[in-house]
């Protein structure tokens, strides 16, 4: 095995990026906007944490047909191997940890990605803003099927606390933990008008709200802004900027 073999990011006859490369470059890129967005954002529709574990599972089944073996090309190869699968599980671990501290949920059972388990057995995170993200359709859709299913066991299981500690000596109209009476929510949200960074894809016009003025800016691709999350968020949907 030579060195170039195992370095190459690029095949010299296509001058494409490889398929590992480019759901590499997704990922991270899913893991800054996740921990930079105050709030939820949907979780990856187009199978890529599927595909990610796919790879983690071939790399752990590699490195094992390879441990052992005493050829020194060999042992740097495997060295190759283990760290970039250490960069897959730090990535894949901090990005389930943001999205659980906005969800809230104890995440100590079987999840469908295996790996997980064994990275985030004893992570426990303070519920934020669990009933938020269950009291609406649309924000439902945003969780995958594993997180919804422990969303919604963590705020029946808090619920029931509630109600056998102390909701349970109130009238029945004041034991609901969604009330909105006197147009006051119980309900926390995440803050909208957080201030985040965006670099620009494409060039556009930027509207942004500020506490004097609102003001629109011209903004070229590569520009990048601070802007409040409520003004920033279409922009990242849309693809025409993407958080930093």
């Amino acid at each position: 095995m030579d060195i170039d073999d195992i370095l190459r990011e690029v095949d010299p006859q296509t001058h494409r990026i490889p398929r590992q490369t480019r759901e590499l470059q997704a990922l991270t890129r899913r893991w800054v906007a996740e921990r930079s967005a105050p709030e939820l954002l949907a979780w990856p529709s187009d199978g890529l944490f599927e595909r990610v574990n796919d790879q983690i599972k071939a790399q752990i089944e590699k490195i094992e047909d390879m441990t052992g073996d005493m050829d020194p090309k060999t042992n740097f190869a495997l060295i190759v191997i283990q760290t970039e699968l250490e960069r897959y599980k730090f990535l894949v671990r901090s990005y389930l940890r943001a999205r659980i501290a906005k969800v809230g949920s104890l995440l100590q059972h079987q999840h469908q990605h295996f790996y997980v388990v064994n990275l985030l057995s004893a992570c426990v995170q303070i519920d934020k803003h669990t009933l938020h993200y269950l009291s609406n359709e649309e924000l439902r859709g945003r969780l995958s099927s594993t997180e919804l299913a422990y969303a919604t066991r963590h705020q029946a299981l808090l619920h029931n606390h509630y109600l056998s500690s102390f909701l349970a000596s109130f009238p029945e109209k004041l034991q609901n933990l969604n009330d909105t009476a006197g147009n006051i929510s119980m309900v926390d949200s995440p803050d909208l008008d957080t201030a985040v960074f965006i670099r620009m894809l494409r060039d556009k016009d930027v509207y942004g709200r500020g506490t004097d003025a609102d003001v629109t800016l011209p903004a070229s691709n590569g520009d990048i802004l601070i802007l409040r999350w409520s003004n920033a968020r279409q922009l990242v949907l849309d693809m025409d900027a993407e958080l930093v």
